[in-house]
């Protein structure tokens, strides 16, 4: 379980390719010493819950099977990508965001993006099946991100950035046509099914 709240910009360092699927080594940057990675844990990157099956100082190793990569972002990233990192919510922390399970729902494309004095105000295009889960000032995980929906259209929705989401995510770089990952709020989930509505 996460929160939505990246904690530090990180990057990949290596991609391998394997049979059935794919390898990333990347980078957590100025980790402290006092919180080392354990072999097994849950991060996010990029919005996506994966298992640390090997860690090296700064450096860990995850594996995206075929359903991961099939549904996300990460069959597209490379080697000096930056990815938004965070780590497994603990009992007791503050949950400042929403919860989010990291378990990426699909992707959206980037199809408007413009300044609004220091914030910038994004438009995402997505499948519009997904689009009955959202609601105007309801969250949405985004790449990862805990973000608070404007609008809400038949296969679209907005959201607006703050200065520090800009600055300490890979949201502040991102350019039309470029794709995210998108987690819909839990409770939308398991209301919908409860209804007959899937």
């Amino acid at each position: 379980m996460f929160t939505g709240l990246v904690e530090v910009l990180g990057r990949i360092d290596r991609v391998v390719e394997e049979a059935n699927g794919r390898r990333l080594l990347i980078r957590w940057p100025d980790l402290s010493p006092d919180s080392p990675f354990s072999l097994g844990e849950s991060i996010a990157v990029n919005g996506c819950c994966l298992t640390v099956v090997s860690h090296d100082g700064e450096v860990f190793e995850v594996q995206a099977g075929p359903e991961t990569l099939a549904r996300t972002t990460l069959g597209r990233r490379r080697e000096g990508d930056p990815v938004n990192l965070e780590r497994s919510l603990r009992v007791g922390d503050r949950l400042g965001g929403h919860f989010v399970q990291g378990h990426v729902d699909t992707t959206a494309e980037l199809v408007e993006r413009r300044p609004e004095g220091e914030w910038d105000f994004l438009r995402f295009r997505l499948d519009p099946r997904w689009t009955p889960l959202l609601v105007e000032k309801g969250s949405i995980a985004v790449d990862g991100v805990s973000l608070t929906l404007v609008t809400v259209g038949d296969d679209d929705f907005s959201v607006m950035l703050i200065p520090h989401t800009l600055a300490v995510t890979t949201l502040g770089t991102l350019t039309p046509g470029d794709r995210v990952n998108i987690e819909a709020d839990m409770l939308a989930k398991h209301v919908r099914k409860l209804l007959g509505k899937e």
